[in-house]
């Protein structure tokens, strides 16, 4: 039986990238009791391309926001990836905390993390509800224009 997840993407006509390996000295999610802290997420392209630059000089905020969901099809990929594929296992997201690689006078950064929030929500309904951050970064790793971590509670 395909579980409402798996069809709210099929339904949006989304895939979950391969959960991506740690690019350094860490670990992608880890489980304590039945919160899942999954690590920061970068902004991936599907064909795994990164989504580089920074949101108010090199991506206007609809392309931040669509970086931003992209971030979240990574930590729905890494959340999976850590209850071995039984979404039953997850409850909810708790807590986002997102970092954009934007201009000094850029001040819309709820705006660009809202294409996460706002895919996590389409996908998981109430469940993707949650608690955010919403940051400025002067610069992220690789130039990449959003990063977000995520807290999940388990089942």
């Amino acid at each position: 039986m395909t579980h409402p997840i798996e069809t709210r993407l099929a339904e949006m006509g989304l895939t979950l990238p391969s959960a991506p390996a740690p690019a350094a000295n860490y670990v992608p999610f880890v489980q304590s009791g039945s919160t899942l802290y999954v690590s920061g997420q970068i902004s991936m392209n599907a064909d795994g391309g990164l989504i580089t630059g920074k949101v108010g000089a090199d991506l206007d905020a609809e392309a931040g926001a669509a970086a931003a969901a992209r971030c979240a099809l990574s930590l729905l990929a890494q959340a999976n990836a850590a209850v071995a594929g039984d979404w039953n296992k997850i409850n909810r997201v708790v807590k986002l905390t997102g970092f954009v690689n934007s201009t000094p006078d850029f001040a819309d950064q709820p705006k660009i993390i809202n294409g996460c929030s706002d895919l996590l929500v389409a996908v998981m309904g109430d469940a993707g509800r949650h608690a955010r951050s919403a940051v400025s970064a002067g610069a992220l790793p690789l130039n990449v224009a959003v990063e977000i971590e995520g807290i999940f509670e388990l089942a």
